[in-house]
């Protein structure tokens, strides 16, 4: 069960950290209600996360960023582009090698956002499309027909879609981010490829029913640290799943690389499972040459 250390690490949630990180979150503030969000929360799941990363003192966040990967054997990682994104899409077009992109839709923006995400294909060769049902605004919940035309793109250009599910960490209404609400749409688009983000709690066990049901459901690890990784998760990718789980972090909004990979040899995965969690599945599902 030791993970190995000769492996070049997928991971598909890393963004590059500035002197102030608070701007990732800025979409957020809208559909925030309580004082304590604003005004005291660095992040608005700061109660969630207690040794959030700090920032260095350096003018080149992009070479630290590469220190930091290949501190940790990391290859490539996926960064997120669209608002308050121009450092990330430097890093892509600087080191295509190391960074591939991703885009946050908003199907509030109909054919607009449908338009933008072919064309980001075109130009900077996105690979896949995430989203926040719960937090944009106003919400969207996934099965929403305001999703369908996005989705319907997604499957022309084979690109996954990756919908954080789950209760949010930020104090949003979490309906728009209920597990079951993706049967409809797996069975619906059948050739859609959808990879969860943030956890799929409490529903994992709904979650690992349906990528049982759904082999075109897949699950990544974002924004948790390995010794809280669900037990219905790492039981899936030990037997029916191994091939639809995969390794995702969460540098620098919430988690340190360093607190990741030390507690990442703790979890208890087949031998055999090491190199898909960490590689294998990622460059097969999102098309990684």
């Amino acid at each position: 069960m030791a993970m190995p250390n000769d492996i070049g690490i997928i991971d598909l949630m890393l963004a590059i950290p500035g002197a102030d990180n608070s701007h990732f979150y800025e979409w957020i503030k809208p559909m925030l209600m309580d004082k304590e969000s604003h005004d005291v929360f660095k992040m608005p799941a700061q109660y969630m996360f207690k040794d959030i990363p700090e920032s260095p003192d350096t003018d080149d966040y992009i070479t630290y960023t590469l220190m930091q990967m290949d501190k940790h054997n990391i290859d490539r990682a996926m960064l997120g582009i669209g608002m308050h994104a121009g450092v990330q899409e430097e890093a892509i077009k600087k080191f295509p090698d190391r960074f591939f992109a991703c885009y946050e839709a908003n199907p509030n923006f109909g054919m607009e956002e449908v338009r933008r995400i072919e064309s980001l294909k075109r130009d900077l060769d996105i690979k896949a499309v995430t989203a926040s049902p719960a937090m944009i605004s106003p919400p969207v919940p996934v099965n929403d027909k305001k999703w369908y035309p996005i989705y319907a793109k997604l499957i022309e250009l084979d690109i996954p879609f990756c919908p954080c599910m789950g209760v949010p960490g930020p104090r949003v209404p979490f309906l728009p981010q209920k597990v079951e609400l993706l049967d409809e749409v797996l069975w619906f688009f059948p050739e859609l490829k959808v990879v969860t983000r943030h956890g799929c709690e409490p529903w994992t066990e709904l979650a690992c029913k349906l990528m049982l049901k759904y082999p075109n459901l897949h699950y990544m690890t974002s924004a948790f640290a390995p010794k809280h990784y669900p037990k219905d998760i790492v039981n899936f990718a030990n037997t029916r799943g191994s091939d639809q789980i995969m390794y995702a972090g969460y540098f620098p909004m919430g988690l340190s690389l360093d607190r990741i990979f030390s507690e990442m040899p703790e979890v208890p995965f087949r031998n055999e499972i090491w190199p898909k969690f960490l590689r294998d599945n990622a460059l097969r599902v999102f098309k990684l040459d």
